[in-house]
C-alpha cells in the first residue's frame, strides 16, 4: 500500500500560490520535482462579437484579456513555453493533464507528442448541465478534453490508482468519459459584486477524481494557472502538496480565500488507495497444500456456465484443457487471459458463490503471513465459509 510521503527535494515552494508567470515560475523549480501537473491554459476562443441570448442579456462568457492572443503562431509559442517547463520540472513517472475546448486541445494534443509526451488517455468531460448555444447555429458544446500523458514512452510507468477509480464508479471500471456538472449555486465563487469571480471555474469533483487517479498522498502537485484554486482546494484534501502560479492579482486573492480553513482528511489512512497489486502474495498451490481447498475440489464461473475441477498438482481440469486458474479461466472463455481468482468460484454450505479471491483473502488474514508462507493457512472449509 502507498504510504503518506513528503518530498525529498528541499526548498520546494510548497502549498503556496504564487503570483506570476509560469513561465518564470517554472524555471525556478528544481528538476524532477513534480509527481503531477494539472494544467487548465487559456483556450484561446477567439470571440468576436458579443453573445446574447434570445432576450437580448449578455452571455457572461470568457472575453478576460488572459484568453487573448494576436495569433496563432503567438498561442503555440506560449504553449510550448509552459509545457516545456512541466516537462523539465516533472519526475520520470509523473503525470501531465491538460484541459481544453476545442478551440486549443488539438494543437496542445499536437504538441505534446511532437515534444516527446507519450498520450496514455483522452478523457471527456461531459458537462451534465452546459449553456446552450442561444444563436442555434451548431450543437450545443457539452463537453471539454482532458489528455492524460507522461514525458516519454517506454519509461516508468505513472501513478494509476486504478481500484480507487473503480471504487468510485460503484466497482465497475471507470471509462474516459466524466458526467460532471458545471460549477452552480454554492461552488461558484462570486466576487464582492455578486459576478462570478473567475470565467472557467472547475469543479472540485473534476480535480478531486483526476489527482485522486494520479498522484499519492504526500506527492507534488502543480498547476501552472491556478486561477480559483480548484486544483488547491482538491489537492489539500487528498493530502496532497500543492505548488500554483498564477498571473492575475484578484485571482491570487480569490485561491488563497478559498484555502483558509480546509484541512485534509482528518485520518491519513483514509487517504490511501489500497491496490490488489500491494497485497501479499500467496499462490493457489498454497491452498491447495494446505488442503484449504483440496483435489476434487469444483470450481464455477460466477453465471455456473462453465466449471472446473481443481488437480492435485493446483491445475484446474475444464472441458476445453487442463492450466493454472487463470489459464484455463482464460480458456473456457476462448480468450488470451483471465483473472482466474475473480473468474472461478467456490461453492459455500449454504449453496452460494464465492470468488477464489474472497477465499485468498481469508487465508491471508488467519494464517498473519505477509509473503508466501503457508504455515498457518486456514484448513479446509475455513477460508471458504
Amino acid at each position: 500500500m502507498n504510504q503518506p510521503k513528503s518530498p525529498s527535494l528541499p526548498g520546494l515552494p510548497l502549498d503556496t500560490i504564487i503570483q506570476g508567470d509560469c513561465r518564470e515560475g517554472l524555471a525556478s523549480l528544481p528538476e524532477a520535482c513534480l509527481d503531477l501537473v494539472f494544467a487548465d491554459p487559456p483556450y484561446n476562443l477567439q470571440l468576436q462579437g458579443k453573445l446574447l441570448r434570445p432576450n437580448q442579456s449578455k452571455v457572461d462568457g470568457v472575453d478576460d484579456e488572459w484568453d487573448k492572443f494576436a495569433s496563432f503562431k503567438e498561442y503555440d509559442a506560449f504553449t510550448e513555453s509552459w509545457l516545456t517547463g512541466c516537462r523539465r520540472a516533472m519526475k520520470d513517472e509523473a503525470s501531465l493533464w491538460v484541459i481544453g475546448s476545442y478551440h486549443n486541445i488539438f494543437r496542445i494534443g499536437a504538441m505534446l507528442m511532437d515534444m516527446g509526451f507519450w498520450i496514455i488517455n483522452d478523457v471527456i468531460w461531459h458537462k451534465t448541465n452546459p449553456m446552450p448555444n442561444f444563436r442555434g447555429t451548431r450543437f450545443q458544446n457539452a463537453t471539454e478534453t482532458m489528455i492524460w500523458a507522461q514525458k516519454s514512452g517506454g519509461g516508468k510507468n505513472p501513478t494509476f490508482n486504478y481500484h480507487a477509480m473503480k471504487r468510485l464508479n460503484d466497482d465497475k471500471q471507470m471509462g474516459n468519459v466524466w458526467n460532471i456538472p458545471l460549477c452552480t449555486g454554492s461552488e461558484r465563487i462570486k466576487g464582492v459584486d455578486g459576478v462570478k469571480a473567475h470565467a472557467t471555474q472547475k469543479p472540485l469533483q473534476l480535480l478531486y477524481r483526476v489527482i485522486l487517479a494520479s498522484s499519492n498522498p504526500g506527492d507534488v502537485v502543480l498547476d501552472p494557472f491556478m486561477g480559483s484554486g480548484t486544483t488547491a482546494a482538491a489537492a489539500r484534501i487528498l493530502g496532497r502538496r500543492f505548488i500554483g502560479f498564477e498571473a492575475d492579482p484578484g485571482y491570487v486573492s480569490v485561491a488563497r480565500q478559498r484555502l483558509e480553513g480546509l484541512e485534509a482528511v482528518a485520518e491519513p489512512e483514509l487517504l490511501l488507495s489500497p491496490s490488489r497489486r500491494d497485497r501479499p502474495r500467496l499462490p493457489f498451490s498454497a491452498l491447495v497444500e494446505s488442503q484449504a481447498i483440496p483435489a476434487g475440489t469444483k470450481l464455477y464461473s460466477r453465471n455456473r456456465r462453465h466449471e472446473g475441477v481443481v488437480m492435485a498438482d493446483s491445475s484446474v481440469k475444464t472441458k476445453a484443457g487442463i492450466g493454472s486458474i487463470h489459464k484455463s479461466g482464460a480458456l473456457v472463455q476462448d480468450l488470451p487471459a483471465c483473472n482466474g481468482w475473480d473468474f472461478w468460484h467456490l461453492e459455500d454450505a449454504q449453496g452460494a458463490l464465492r470468488p477464489l479471491d474472497e477465499c485468498r483473502q481469508k487465508a491471508l488474514e488467519n494464517s498473519g503471513s505477509s509473503d508466501t508462507d503457508t504455515s498457518s493457512v486456514p484448513a479446509k472449509g475455513q477460508a471458504a465459509a
